[in-house]
């Protein structure tokens, strides 16, 4: 239980850093110097997530996902884009109902349905999808403090 919880802050700890990634680069591009983005929202919004993204794989997969991380980091970087990219329709779809099956439309209606519930829920989703489809190698189990090291191996004639 104890390394669900820490596994549970390192997988939000590393979603911070990316939001903010995410937000930051979005903003710079199109209001920082230089204004690169200006007049193009949607690429400076397809950049900024894609940079979130590759922050968010490599934090979960040297540090969330450490013990579970597999010997082919090509395939669970396509894996865990596509897992992203399901993540992102969750919080979509939620904007989609409340906006026009609810009819709620209103600035702050978009906001709780995309950014409060469509949030929660795409998070819980990347989180088993991580976990099933993403970072699937064997987690090793934890060697007893009070064993010596011959006798952890499994090994009773070194012991």
């Amino acid at each position: 239980m104890r390394n669900r919880a820490l596994e549970l802050a390192r997988f939000g700890s590393v979603g911070a850093v990316a939001f903010v990634v995410d937000v930051g680069l979005f903003n710079l591009l199109r209001y920082g110097p230089g204004q690169l983005l200006e007049d193009r929202p949607i690429t400076a919004k397809v950049l900024s997530v894609a940079v979130a993204t590759v922050v968010a794989w490599l934090g979960n997969r040297y540090w969330t996902f450490s013990a579970r991380r597999t010997k082919s980091p090509r395939r669970e970087l396509v894996v865990f884009a596509v897992v992203n990219v399901g993540g992102m329709l969750v919080a979509v779809s939620c904007l989609a109902f409340s906006h026009y099956v609810l009819g709620l439309t209103s600035p702050l209606a978009d906001n709780i349905a995309a950014n409060v519930v469509g949030l929660a829920l795409g998070t819980a989703f990347r989180y088993v999808a991580y976990r099933r489809l993403v970072f699937t190698g064997v987690t090793a189990a934890p060697v007893p403090h009070d064993l010596p090291a011959a006798a952890a191996d499994g090994d009773p004639a070194r012991a």
